[in-house]
């Protein structure tokens, strides 16, 4: 089975605000000002409406057959289009089953405005049942469905008000979670031009993703206990052998922040 946990990062798209507030005098910074104090006096808090949000990184852990890896699409210059566009490409060339946090409450929404907004081809991942009848009763796009794993949603009951957020849970399970850089520092990565600070971020959020998706797996009876540590083991190794600073970072604090009985296997 091929699996792609993924996450997002988004600034605030200042070229639509400044459309849209008649902000053409302003500068980037000023505009998402505008854009945030709108939205505090229209809703009571800065967290712009999905569609107001620009796609600056898509990260994921892929895992397929022997294959694991960790990145990021394209490239730092790539632009918005062609990032969604080759998420969506590979969605369409493997099938993955898509895992998530949050997902469905924020990360896919945003990807499908921003898919609107530059025409992206996403045949595979709209598909019901018409181009294959297999997706019919597993799709991408049902909230109940496999094929999307939203483990913020399922974990929670699909009730809201018990919903946590991922750095909690992955701390929770002795994993790393956020550290040294969290969400609202995104936009001062951005204007800083610092893309590559943004796109290690996503990785890293990408892998806690991952790890809760593999306990998720244990206890739901998809993976073995043997088999869940193995494919631990597999990340650690991975991250071992990594020349990236921020995945080695990752390794080192997972391996220092272990709490008792983190491990499901361990009982005291």
């Amino acid at each position: 089975m091929n699996v792609l946990v993924f996450d997002i990062e988004t600034v605030p798209d200042v070229e639509n605000g400044r459309r849209l507030f008649d902000l053409h005098d302003l500068d980037d910074r000023q505009v998402a000002e505008v854009m945030y104090q709108h939205r505090r006096q229209e809703s009571g808090t800065e967290f712009l409406r999905h569609d107001l949000h620009r796609i600056v990184a898509i990260s994921a852990v892929f895992r397929s057959g022997t294959r694991f890896k960790i990145g990021s699409f394209g490239s730092e210059e790539s632009p918005e289009k062609e990032l969604i566009q080759r998420f969506f490409d590979g969605i369409g060339k493997s099938f993955p089953v898509l895992v998530s946090w949050n997902g469905g409450g924020f990360d896919l929404p945003v990807l499908h405005y921003r898919s609107l907004l530059h025409g992206v081809n996403a045949t595979r991942y709209w598909d019901t049942g018409d181009v294959d009848k297999n997706f019919r009763w597993n799709n991408y796009i049902n909230r109940f469905h496999y094929r999307h794993t939203d483990l913020m949603d399922v974990l929670s009951g699909y009730q809201m008000r018990a919903a946590a957020p991922l750095d909690g849970i992955a701390s929770l399970l002795g994993f790393p979670g956020k550290f040294g850089m969290d969400g609202s520092k995104v936009w001062g990565k951005y204007l800083d031009g610092d893309i590559k600070a943004i796109r290690n971020y996503c990785e890293t959020d990408a892998l806690n993703t991952y790890l809760v998706y593999l306990r998720f797996e244990l206890v739901r009876g998809r993976l073995t206990q043997s088999e869940h540590d193995r494919e631990c083991q597999r990340v650690r190794d991975e991250l071992a052998s990594s020349e990236e600073p921020h995945l080695r970072e990752f390794l080192t604090t997972w391996t220092n922040q272990g709490i008792p009985g983190s491990e499901p296997g361990n009982s005291d």
